[in-house]
């Protein structure tokens, strides 16, 4: 008999369990419709979670607080968050109608209402993935909320660390602290989060913000609070999925109203029946690759075209972004800020009504059928298939839309290079099943070449969140035979869909030309180069604008 060879699991394995963990786990609950984070029903989700270790959550499974972690998070939840014992994930159900303020938080489109001192509702309007992300989120500051009260908590009687008086005691000073009062707060935090006093002082001020500038201390206060309060009173912190949520997802709701209003316009304006090109980027480069020279060149006499993307770039340039603006939308272009839930706002351009003199595409022809260009805002993961899913669809179920071509510009994370690099993939690999999307790209490497920009080119993976990666789960992706040179979260659902509309449903053009194009936002495979380590600044400005030049160029034909 022979002996029973002992198989380990690699720890890439061991991840992608761990993920199809968190997935499956997460969808349980959403249809059981409550759970408690840090009861027995959240137990899945946090082994799993620890079992991943993701790099954007650092030190999750160590003792100490992870504190780049915690900004990242913060910045995605809506302000106030981490003193509510009720968290409730609501569909659209009429909360911006009533005396409620709606909490946007800064790094993440989502309306959130402070309902009452313990209840927190957020919207979920954009599919799974907004579920997805929103619960990694929480999971992992409830986590670290147990590493405070771990610190702080003596006995099970409620007494606490006097670290934690003294926290406490400046948490309740409700002004401003003077530097000695805010040293003297952070070298009792940086004991309570087993940090260095350093650690703390350089990340304190990324927390604030002009109305409450000591909002690191708030947040580390109340996090700990509210798990010491869940082990000495056992007040467990829970999380509700409305009815109506779970009535809604997975329906298109939000997706159709949404494509509705853009052929509705459309229509009104006689476009329905012109060559349309659909592009997938942000709300400025597309209009300022057009527009901006011309218009702002006795402003910027002798400056490069990218000189003047980066002054419109920056925070506080309203006066020459609203004079580009101004002079689009007399040439054309169509506003439609969202209103369906989607929170994707869309322009139109009509380039029938585009004087070329005063544009930076002088040469473009574009024929006797003068194309319609609809850019669409970014979609945020499974969304992307929901969208453009309705979007070809035809218009009231008789107009077929002529869409010419579809393009996708966004940012990614690179497994081989550094910030600011470009991809091009040529197939996505949709994580955790075993769908693949081949297909051609209109462009290539070769075009981005000699722009002082490393290009790689390759198949993507669409991950299910950027919050569930982990180093040797993508070193596995990047080093095998996959060859995988970045990670993103919308490229598959957008191939799902036109593949769908051009090669089955046959309510587009069989030949629709499909463009992919993304610049690094993060090298997750490098210590210091996450997500959490901060954002491009302006490194992303060029890239982004180059892509961007690549696509109008095909579309208007410039040799």
């Amino acid at each position: 008999m022979k002996d029973s060879k002992h198989i380990s699991r690699s720890r890439a394995q061991e991840s992608s369990a761990a993920i199809e963990k968190m997935y499956i786990t997460m969808r349980h609950l959403f249809n059981r419709g409550f759970y408690k984070p840090m009861g027995v029903s959240g137990d899945t989700l946090r082994e799993a979670l620890l079992a991943l270790r993701p790099e954007i959550y650092g030190n999750i499974g160590e003792e100490k607080v992870e504190l780049n972690g915690l900004l990242y998070v913060i910045e995605r939840l809506p302000v106030g968050i981490e003193e509510c014992r009720f968290i409730n994930l609501t569909s659209d159900e009429g909360y911006s109608k009533s005396h409620f303020q709606a909490i946007v938080p800064p790094k993440r489109r989502r309306n959130c209402y402070r309902i009452d001192e313990e209840q927190m509702n957020v919207e979920i309007t954009r599919g799974r993935s907004d579920i997805y992300d929103i619960l990694t989120h929480l999971t992992f500051i409830f986590i670290e909320s147990h590493k405070i009260r771990n610190r702080v908590l003596l006995d099970d009687a409620g007494e606490v660390s006097r670290d934690w008086f003294k926290l406490e005691q400046a948490v309740s000073q409700n002004k401003k602290l003077t530097l000695v009062e805010k040293e003297k707060a952070i070298s009792h935090a940086s004991n309570i989060l087993g940090r260095t006093f350093e650690e703390v002082l350089e990340i304190y001020d990324a927390f604030g913000s002009v109305t409450s500038p000591d909002r690191f201390l708030h947040v580390i206060f109340w996090l700990g609070k509210l798990a010491i309060e869940e082990v000495v009173d056992n007040n467990k912190r829970t999380i509700t999925f409305s009815p109506i949520l779970r009535e809604r997802l997975g329906h298109h709701i939000h997706g159709e109203i949404w494509a509705t209003n853009i052929k509705e316009v459309l229509k009104e304006n006689q476009l329905l029946d012109r060559p349309i090109h659909v592009i997938s980027a942000n709300m400025h480069s597309v209009m300022n690759s057009i527009f901006a020279t011309p218009a702002l060149k006795t402003k910027f006499k002798d400056k490069s075209d990218f000189f003047i993307y980066e002054e419109l770039s920056k925070s506080g340039s309203y006066d020459v972004r609203n004079q580009v603006e101004d002079i689009a939308l007399k040439y054309g272009m169509i506003s439609l800020p969202d209103t369906s839930g989607t929170n994707i706002d869309v322009q139109i351009f009509d380039t029938a009504k585009i004087d070329w003199t005063k544009t930076s595409f002088p040469k473009a022809t574009i024929g006797d059928k003068k194309p319609v260009i609809i850019v669409m805002d970014y979609a945020f993961g499974e969304q992307a298939y929901e969208t453009i899913d309705e979007l070809l669809k035809p218009y009231k179920k008789e107009t077929l839309l002529n869409v010419e071509s579809v393009s996708i510009m966004g940012k990614a994370g690179i497994l081989e290079g550094g910030k600011g690099d470009i991809m091009i993939p040529n197939a996505h690999i949709n994580e955790g099943t075993a769908d693949n999307y081949f297909f051609h790209n209109e462009l290539s490497a070769k075009m981005f070449e000699g722009n002082d920009i490393a290009v790689f080119a390759g198949p993507m993976v669409t991950v299910l969140g950027t919050s569930l990666q982990n180093r040797d789960l993508l070193k596995f992706f990047h080093e095998s035979t996959w060859g995988i040179i970045g990670l993103e979260m919308e490229g598959s659902y957008y191939q799902k869909a036109i593949q769908s509309a051009s090669k089955i449903r046959k309510s587009v053009p069989l030949d629709i030309k499909v463009r992919y194009a993304y610049y690094a936002s993060d090298n997750p495979l490098e210590t210091g180069s996450t997500l959490a380590s901060g954002g491009l600044g302006t490194t992303g400005v060029k890239p982004t604008y180059l892509i961007t030049i690549k696509i109008l160029e095909q579309i208007f034909n410039v040799k």
